[in-house]
């Protein structure tokens, strides 16, 4: 089997706009979430959100581009390009076939559906952008950096919601291995901060709502959370053949060992309450590793901070984990970026190849009084020195969709 390997990184998020901004702000426990900025939120019963801040999208893009595309999209391209430049992968006519992008979203263009159909509604038809159908599209993302980079290897998008991007990479890493490509550019990006999503998300109840202390809303695990916080964002990581990476002496951050992907067959959001979907991905990816539990160091969790959801993965954890469960580091950085959706897998992909560099996990925090139902080790408030071999990392999404990836240290 062809070994595959991340050379490059790339993030955008509430934290920060590079990797390696984003990784300070969660080792030392900072919050992402604050009051809604992007339009008025003062009518609606969810009043916050983990925003993407400073963000000059002229950086990456030049001024037509970003009048034509959407949020999501520019983060696509500002983390693409960060994960291509870090990797030192050049593009050129006699590599371009054996370089794809898999990038995904978990919804895509949505506020440009919005602003396209009040344009609609208050100027006409004839008004319409042509470049709205193009561009609010899920796979413009990916379609798009391999435009601008010349990647004409596997060029797809990925959509199951909050597995979205982890599945991304799952894809990229099966291609890798079965030698459709050499290097893959993977991840995901969302940006449905808008009145819409915000309005569907809070009828569901799915949202928390501690307007009045924003920075503490997003709390895993703990006994007084009522539901996850929006994010916007993306995380781009670059796969590539082992040998392929060597060969032309790129830095090799960690090796992909598993992947595990499958479904709860159970509801259209709730997950399994006995956690059968979530632990069989888990195990599945152990098995494609070739991994026994106690080998994992640290698992980077779903942890989205709604009570189903905690509990679930929690039982799922006791039952893939055994004895190693209560040993085993877990946190959930969604505590301080907020849920990005589809750009969740694979910027919580990234924070397990990071903990896996610098020998550090990051913390849970606003864990102040953990459910009595989840007592596992969630890493609570302050992050902690760890020699991280080997990193799990969960995404669960909407539809029962399920997705475990497994990341160590080069061998």
């Amino acid at each position: 089997m062809r070994r595959v390997v991340v050379t490059g990184l790339g993030l955008v998020s509430p934290l920060g706009l590079t990797p390696e901004s984003t990784w300070e702000g969660l080792l030392a426990g900072r919050s992402g979430i604050g009051e809604i900025t992007q339009f008025d939120a003062s009518g609606f019963p969810v009043r916050i959100a983990g925003e993407v801040k400073g963000f000059d999208p002229t950086q990456w893009l030049d001024v037509r581009e970003v009048r034509r595309f959407p949020r999501f999209i520019q983060f696509a391209v500002a983390a693409s390009d960060m994960a291509v430049r870090a990797s030192g992968l050049e593009v050129t006519e006699e590599n371009a076939a054996r370089v794809g992008v898999v990038l995904g979203s978990g919804i895509g263009g949505l506020q440009e559906i919005e602003k396209q159909h009040d344009v609609l509604i208050n100027k006409g038809p004839r008004r319409v952008s042509p470049f709205f159908i193009p561009t609010a599209i899920i796979n413009m993302s990916s379609g798009f950096v391999s435009i601008r980079i010349g990647a004409k290897g596997p060029n797809m998008a990925t959509v199951s919601a909050c597995s979205t991007s982890a599945h991304a990479i799952g894809d990229a890493l099966l291609y890798i291995r079965h030698g459709y490509a050499d290097a893959v550019i993977a991840g995901g990006s969302e940006a449905v901060i808008g009145p819409l999503a915000l309005s569907g998300f809070a009828s569901m109840r799915a949202l928390s709502t501690r307007n009045d202390e924003p920075e503490k809303a997003s709390r895993p695990w703990d006994k007084d959370r009522d539901g996850f916080v929006m994010g916007e964002g993306a995380a781009v990581l670059l796969l590539e053949e082992l040998e392929h990476a060597r060969k032309r002496g790129a830095p090799i951050l960690a090796e992909v060992l598993g992947f595990g992907m499958g479904a709860d067959a159970y509801h259209i959001s709730a997950p399994r309450e006995d956690g059968e979907g979530a632990a069989r991905v888990m195990q599945t990816a152990l098995d494609d590793a070739r991994l026994r539990p106690e080998q994992v160091d640290y698992i980077n969790a779903h942890g989205t901070g709604t009570p189903l959801g905690d509990n679930a993965e929690t039982i799922a954890i006791k039952k893939v984990f055994g004895e190693h469960s209560a040993r085993v580091a877990i946190s959930s950085t969604k505590s301080m970026t907020g849920h990005l959706l589809g750009g969740a897998g694979s910027l919580e992909a990234a924070v397990a190849v990071q903990s896996i560099v610098h020998g550090a996990v990051p913390p849970t925090i606003n864990l102040d009084e953990p459910d009595p139902e989840n007592d596992l080790d969630y890493v609570p408030n302050t992050a902690r020195e760890l020699p991280v071999r080997v990193a799990m990392t969960n995404s669960f999404g909407f539809g029962g969709t399920n997705a475990c990836l497994i990341f160590g240290a080069l061998e």
